[in-house]
């Protein structure tokens, strides 16, 4: 299973009788799962299957979906009111029509007020069931894209994520044979300290050890690099699992950036101070880039 990211979209439209619609969703980065789900009237039966299926495949990220639907104008229905038409007819067969005066004609008698009426067709309840399955349908093809470009964009940025633990790894080891953190180099440094202080006075050659182990002792980043260790291997393997792990990164990359902070506050040697400091900047773009895993 890959890792996914958090930004997506998708749209896929459908249509079914009078009706035409589409689905479009987008996702983008967040803390948590966040769905903001819009429906038009008469779609309000859909919205509990819709959420539903949003948050089975969705796991994290703010998802904007959005259902937009028309219907279109169908052909009025015509109805002729026989009742009334027949009525007039039989009037005008019995009127005395004077001479010069034509009797009345169908289309006459058809355009008089209430012989001809026309009628919107209905919308029925089976016509809009169909239009909600089908929608339900098309939510779900647009939710398997979603979830592709999704997945298209986290394998890519697994491969980064991947990149960027190879390099602490690679830092932690030479930090971890660092020649600047070994007692001997401290106890050099100390001397070269106290001899520029007391040109002209002898050293306690004992005390000037003592003082060197003490600082050896608080200097010590064997723990710190003992967890940066372990962090790197447990994000790898995340990483490598797949799924929804941008919480547990995030978590992992917190650690590492404490672990490198205290590394760098121990640091009595420059070229380990380098190496602290090359840590904590590839800790945080670790750190930027988890942020947009699911």
């Amino acid at each position: 299973m890959t890792i996914a990211s958090m930004t997506g979209f998708a749209r896929i439209a459908g249509g079914a009788g009078a009706y035409s619609w589409a689905f479009e969703l987008k996702s983008v980065n967040a803390k948590g799962f966040d769905l903001r789900l819009r429906l038009p009237q008469g779609f309000d039966p859909i919205e509990p299957d819709a959420r539903r299926r949003l948050g089975e495949k969705l796991h994290r990220g703010t998802v904007y979906a959005t259902l937009s639907v028309k219907r279109e104008a169908e052909s009025p229905e015509i109805r002729i009111n026989q009742d009334l038409l027949g009525k007039l007819l039989a009037a005008v067969q019995g009127l005395d029509l004077p001479a010069g005066v034509a009797p009345a004609r169908l289309d006459g008698l058809l355009a008089l007020r209430g012989v001809v009426e026309t009628v919107d067709a209905l919308e029925t309840e089976a016509a809009l069931n169909e239009a909600r399955a089908g929608a339900l349908k098309n939510l779900d093809d647009a939710l398997d894209a979603l979830v592709a470009m999704r997945r298209a964009e986290g394998a890519a940025l697994g491969k980064t994520l991947e990149a960027r633990l190879a390099r602490i790894a690679l830092l932690t080891r030479e930090a971890d044979a660092c020649p600047g953190r070994q007692p001997a180099a401290i106890s050099a440094r100390l001397r070269q300290a106290v001899e520029a202080l007391c040109e002209n006075t002898s050293l306690d050659l004992n005390r000037l050890h003592q003082e060197a182990a003490i600082l050896a002792a608080k200097g010590d980043i064997r723990e710190e690099l003992d967890r940066l260790t372990t962090h790197a291997a447990a994000a790898g393997a995340l990483i490598a699992a797949g799924g929804p792990i941008g919480r547990k990164l995030d978590f992992l990359a917190q650690e590492m950036s404490r672990e490198a902070n205290t590394l760098s506050a121990k640091s009595n040697d420059a070229a380990l101070t380098a190496i602290g400091m090359e840590l904590r900047i590839e800790i945080e773009q670790f750190r930027e880039q988890v942020q947009n895993v699911e």
